[in-house]
């Protein structure tokens, strides 16, 4: 059966997925980066990010490199594919150049229609103006099977989290306090939306938390 999964998303101990003052200069907001310090030197990142050949293996590279597996299909929210709000500046082509790390389709919720946008090695950027639910069944149409990734922001993953459509949340920790930003867990009751922590893994530089919904759970 096909799930909706997050996976390898950093927050701060006190709850922050991104930093303040989101924009082109700081696009995971002020202090953001610091977030995903245990992320930037795995393999996984290098190689997918960067294509680059080196990084390190262990722990963190292994939850990365899992976050992959049998992904057909990515949900994005507007400020993960762009800084511009409003109607869509045609020149912008998202964050990560001319090929970037997704390799499937990748579904982008806004309230601006956009034609989609083919890029190489089978990355192709389609923009969802009717909701997330209706996102989230173009993705699963058209991963082949395969599970979808919702890979943020903040606000996006709360949407589903309140409708109970995540099936499974890989969430790291980072060993930093932003303080203010966009907090994952205000008003969201995860116990009462049906969902529990399975599991949880620590590395030198984050721990790995493994929340799952309730098969009783809507």
């Amino acid at each position: 059966m096909q799930k909706l999964r997050v996976a390898s998303f950093s927050i701060s101990v006190d709850g922050f997925g991104a930093g303040p003052d989101q924009g082109l200069e700081n696009p995971l907001g002020v202090g953001g980066e610091e977030l995903h310090q245990w992320f930037f030197p795995t393999k996984t990142f290098q190689q997918k990010v960067l294509s680059k050949s080196d990084g390190t293996t262990g722990v963190d590279n292994d939850f990365a490199e899992n976050g992959f597996i049998n992904i057909g299909a990515w949900i994005l929210g507007r400020n993960m594919f762009s800084p511009y709000r409003g109607s869509h500046n045609d020149d912008w082509k998202g964050w990560w150049g001319d090929n970037p790390p997704y390799h499937c389709p990748v579904f982008i919720l806004t309230n601006h229609k956009r034609e989609p946008i083919e890029m190489e090695g089978g990355t192709t950027f389609y923009f969802v103006t009717d909701g997330i639910n209706s996102a989230l069944e173009k993705a699963f149409d058209s991963a082949n099977s395969k599970d979808v990734r919702l890979g943020g922001g903040v606000n996006t993953i709360r949407q589903y989290l309140k409708a109970q459509l995540i099936d499974e949340l890989h969430l790291v920790v980072s060993p930093v306090i932003l303080g203010s930003g966009e907090n994952l867990f205000l008003n969201r009751d995860f116990k009462s939306l049906g969902y529990k922590c399975v599991k949880n893994v620590s590395s030198e530089r984050a721990m790995h938390l493994f929340i799952e919904k309730s098969i009783n759970a809507r």
